[in-house]
């Protein structure tokens, strides 16, 4: 059975679609403060370790509880130069990587969980207000389109739940308008859009004003325990701090009992040139809300403030061995397939150029949303595994690792979510046999009307399924 996606699109207009793009995230080509890599040994009530979404509202939340405690934030390369410069953009509510993932896992808290999201979304865009964060926020909301006919169900079931309202093929043509949609669900309240790297430059503003002390180009190389204080060294001076947060995302932990939990899996993205306004009244996007589709090899894509089109999802690239590299990046098959995708999508803008490619590498878990863990007698705490859904859920990740460090008894620790870690991935070559197994049943069941066969039933029935 072909989908939509399977039309074939002529390989001279993906040739000169690409032909001028340069390789490197949109977002980053933004003024950046430099801060001066560690130079001498520091002592510190708090250390962070890593500068993208994470680690900075860590860092905030925790000078905003304490203003009084020292706090110190490393990072290896330059404060949101990996998943918080490179990602979409959306703003999701969901802490659980969608309302089935949640329910599939956690039916219990499901509703605690939801309104969790909800309240952890909110306090963000009350803290970008408060803190006169100049990061191009817009609560546009979420428009999930249908481009096959078993979907369209699924998006009756998800509005009959609650979770939007449902449009039908004129409906949602009218708000987007491309041949591919059969219908929509839009949800008003549980997506923002905001310009990613603008967040992270603003975040590390945000913290270094509250007296956090910012140091890039500083790679932790080891944790360990030192009486009642934790050593962490880099590459050049140590850092004794009382307490330490890894905040690391992707990259191999500093603690052996979490590599396994984590791999690295590619994410690849397109950005257009600005379009005119005859070539946005083509397509119709008026109300610039944020756009997925749903197969299990999905889409999404948003407008810019000076309305591009950022393009990405569909592959999902695994590479033998866990490594993040950036040579797994520029890969120029993706890139094309993104580009049919794109036109197929809107054959409208067969003039559209893209100006920019590039790709990261998403940190993904067995449960396909945040865990979390602590080492050294509670005096260390982690979290990552957020799947390519952590620009909102990093937040609340970052208030569970602070209330986790502090002993407190509160509504977040006390969450099964919080409290067990997932199933870790097995060993190579068994992980990357597992995953591309994985990868082929999605496909394959993209291709059957959604009908996953017995190894993702079987993934299922262990709770290790996916179902974006």
């Amino acid at each position: 059975m072909r989908t939509v996606f399977d039309a074939q699109v002529a390989p001279e207009l993906i040739d000169r679609s690409l032909a001028e793009s340069t390789f490197g995230s949109v977002w980053l080509e933004i003024p950046r403060p430099h801060h001066p890599a560690l130079s001498a040994p520091v002592h510190c009530d708090l250390l962070v370790v890593g500068g993208g979404y994470t680690g900075l509202w860590t860092a905030l939340q925790a000078a905003e509880r304490d203003p009084a405690q020292r706090i110190v934030l490393i990072e290896a390369e330059r404060i949101g130069w990996a998943a918080s410069g490179r990602n979409g953009g959306f703003v999701d509510a969901s802490l659980t990587h969608g309302t089935e993932n949640g329910r599939s896992r956690w039916p219990d808290e499901l509703d605690t969980l939801i309104e969790l999201g909800l309240d952890n979304l909110d306090g963000m865009q009350d803290d970008i207000a408060r803190l006169g964060l100049d990061v191009d926020w817009q609560r546009t909301g979420m428009l999930t389109v249908a481009t096959e006919p078993h979907q369209v169900d699924w998006l009756r079931e998800a509005a009959d739940a609650g979770e939007g309202r449902f449009l039908d093929e004129q409906q949602v043509r009218a708000e987007l308008d491309s041949p591919t949609y059969r219908a929509g669900l839009f949800n008003p309240v549980t997506c923002a859009i905001v310009h990613p790297a603008k967040l992270a430059v603003e975040l590390a503003r945000a913290c270094a004003e509250r007296g956090v002390q910012l140091h890039e180009h500083t790679a932790a190389t080891g944790v360990r325990r030192a009486g009642d204080a934790i050593r962490v060294s880099t590459a050049g001076p140590t850092i004794t701090a009382r307490r330490v947060v890894l905040a690391t995302n992707v990259f191999r932990s500093l603690l052996r009992r979490n590599r396994m939990h984590t791999v690295p899996v590619y994410d690849y993205v397109l950005a257009t040139e600005p379009l005119s306004a005859d070539q946005l009244d083509r397509i119709g996007w008026r109300s610039r809300q944020g756009v997925g589709d749903c197969g299990n090899q999905f889409h999404y894509y948003r407008l810019t403030t000076d309305n591009r089109i950022v393009w990405g999802g569909y592959d999902a690239i695994y590479h033998f061995g866990r490594r993040v590299r950036s040579a797994y990046e520029d890969r120029p098959s993706t890139y094309r397939r993104l580009a049919a995708h794109f036109f197929i999508t809107f054959p409208q803008l067969d003039d559209v150029r893209f100006t920019h490619r590039w790709a990261g590498a998403i940190d993904t878990n067995t449960r396909f949303c945040a865990h979390w863990g602590s080492a050294c007698g509670g005096r260390v705490v982690y979290t990552n595994g957020f799947t390519g859904l952590g620009v909102a859920a990093s937040r609340f990740a970052a208030a569970v690792c602070l209330d986790l460090l502090s002993g407190r008894d509160t509504e977040r620790t006390r969450l099964r979510m919080v409290r067990r870690r997932p199933v870790p991935f097995p060993p190579e070559p068994l992980a990357s046999i597992g995953i591309q197994a994985t990868r082929w049943s999605l496909d394959r069941a993209d291709h059957a009307a959604g009908r996953r066969n017995l190894f993702l039933r079987t993934l299922d029935r262990l709770g290790l399924g996916f179902d974006s």
